[in-house]
């Protein structure tokens, strides 16, 4: 079950992929993370799922990571009389909090916290932005508004706000149960969606305490103008191109989407590239050439992850389109291009070395380059150092060794990763010997290889990343020579 590639693939589940079979045919075909969306389905049809993750990962002795998506505040109008009003270029139309059916004229938009944040010249969308709303005058309850863009407005359809930072909390009530089952579920990682300013996610991590990782959704012009102090508080990004690409012009989308991955590598935290990546796949076998570009041009770009949403969610061939992203994966990697892009964009990372840590991964890396290493292994209690040593993005496999299940579990997002459970270890000679004989195992050395071993000591300590170790993978030469 060895990946042949160092991009991980996230399969989000739903009704095509809810049973044992195809979930663990998900997984054989490539997947490494699965996503539990909690905008759709009920607590107990995602316990099903994630009961059914823990079973394929017990039955194929692999860590596999969970990943519950808030579904975040949604604002949307109200109904119609007639269910929907055909609005054209230049109407007058009126949104406020009068609660009754709408007409061509008005509808009720529920939210009076987004008429607080408008002003004159505001632009509303409607519908995924089909349709466009020019506020003109506006107060408490009210905007009366001019169509730039006309189009069909039906019952509850979701009002976007680009223009303003709207006092709307990233959490909901609902988005609070959710990730209170997420976390007593077990959930590895939580994505937070409408992320704004970085308060959001820390009121996320306050209420998760602990027990999973924030991944922090950038889908809003606000978020992208607030990132480096996202980023700071986040666990982990992704990039949401299919709200961004709404709220933002659609060119902006691509030169956005390379500054968030980079800075995101940059700070050693994983970084996910989603929304509509093999979207024709929902009901094709096959996809467009444009997707597979587009696939491709996020692994050259050196993201941790991509993501399949209704391709795997609600799709006629999820196995496939895993397959798929699979195959794309191992061909744009094997690309002599794909390594010199990589090392180009080294030197942005650079600049965030400055701690002996840093240092050990960054040699760990040049090691392994210039000589002739077969991995690199690093012994991990929370998966710090790992995160690290991907930062670098080396051109050997990167073997991670942990006693901690939930551990192994959270580095499956990390770029270029193979998680393997590891007992405790008192002694660094016997880290060494774990190190090599699970880098074995798992076919990425023989006994005439060499491995670069990371770890910390005092062992089983967090933050302790102090010992570089150019180890044989012989163990009578260990035994032989290695200090205890």
């Amino acid at each position: 079950m060895r990946r042949l590639r160092k991009v991980k693939i996230v399969a989000t589940l739903g009704p095509a992929s809810s049973d044992y079979e195809t979930i663990r045919g998900l997984f054989e075909a490539g997947a490494d993370v699965f996503r539990l969306n909690m905008s759709h389905g009920t607590h107990d049809e995602q316990r099903a799922r994630y009961e059914i993750i823990r079973k394929v990962e017990e039955d194929l002795g692999r860590p596999i990571a969970v990943l519950a998506d808030l579904q975040g505040p949604k604002l949307r109008v109200g109904t119609f009389a007639a269910g929907a009003a055909d609005l054209e270029e230049g109407d007058a139309f009126r949104l406020d909090l009068e609660d009754k059916d709408g007409d061509q004229h008005r509808v009720c938009l529920p939210h009076p916290e987004i008429f607080a944040a408008l002003e004159a010249g505001t632009t509303l969308l409607v519908n995924d932005g089909k349709i466009r709303l020019k506020v003109e005058e506006c107060g408490a309850d009210f905007a009366n508004c001019t169509v730039t863009v006309g189009g069909t407005i039906s019952n509850r359809k979701g009002v976007n706000v680009p223009d303003v930072v709207l006092p709307i909390p990233a959490l909901s009530e609902k988005d609070k149960k959710d990730l209170e089952f997420a976390c007593s579920l077990g959930a590895d990682w939580l994505a937070l969606s409408f992320v704004q300013r970085a308060d959001d996610v820390l009121e996320a991590k306050a209420l998760a305490q602990g027990r999973a990782l924030v991944l922090s959704k950038i889908e809003k012009p606000a978020a992208v103008k607030a990132y480096d102090e996202i980023l700071e508080v986040s666990d982990g990004i992704m990039v949401a191109r299919g709200d961004l690409g709404v709220e933002l012009p659609v060119q902006n989308v691509p030169p956005i989407q390379k500054k968030l991955v980079r800075k995101a590598r940059a700070a050693a935290k994983p970084v996910i590239v989603a929304t509509q990546m093999l979207e024709s796949m929902i009901e094709s076998p096959m996809p467009t050439r444009a997707e597979v570009s587009d696939v491709a041009t996020a692994i050259y770009e050196g993201a941790d992850a991509v993501m399949l949403s209704a391709e795997s969610a609600a799709g006629r061939y999820p196995i496939e389109a895993v397959k798929t992203m699979n195959n794309v994966a191992e061909q744009v990697e094997g690309d002599s291009t794909y390594r010199e892009v990589i090392n180009s964009s080294r030197t942005f990372t650079a600049a965030r070395r400055q701690t002996v840590a840093d240092g050990i991964v960054a040699a760990a890396r040049e090691i392994a380059e210039t000589t002739d290493i077969a991995a690199i292994s690093c012994y991990t209690q929370t998966g710090t150092s790992v995160r690290l040593v991907a930062r670098e993005r080396p051109q050997v496999p990167i073997v991670a060794l942990s006693p901690v299940t939930k551990t192994l579990r959270k580095i499956c997002l990390t770029w270029g990763v193979q998680a393997i459970k590891s007992e405790e270890v008192g002694r660094f000679k016997m880290a060494v010997v774990n190190a090599v004989r699970a880098t074995r195992d798992f076919g990425l050395a023989d006994e005439k290889d060499q491995i670069v071993v990371v770890a910390g000591v005092p062992f089983n300590v967090e933050g302790t990343t102090n010992i570089l170790r150019v180890a044989p993978c012989d163990e009578r030469q260990i035994f032989r020579t290695e200090p205890e």
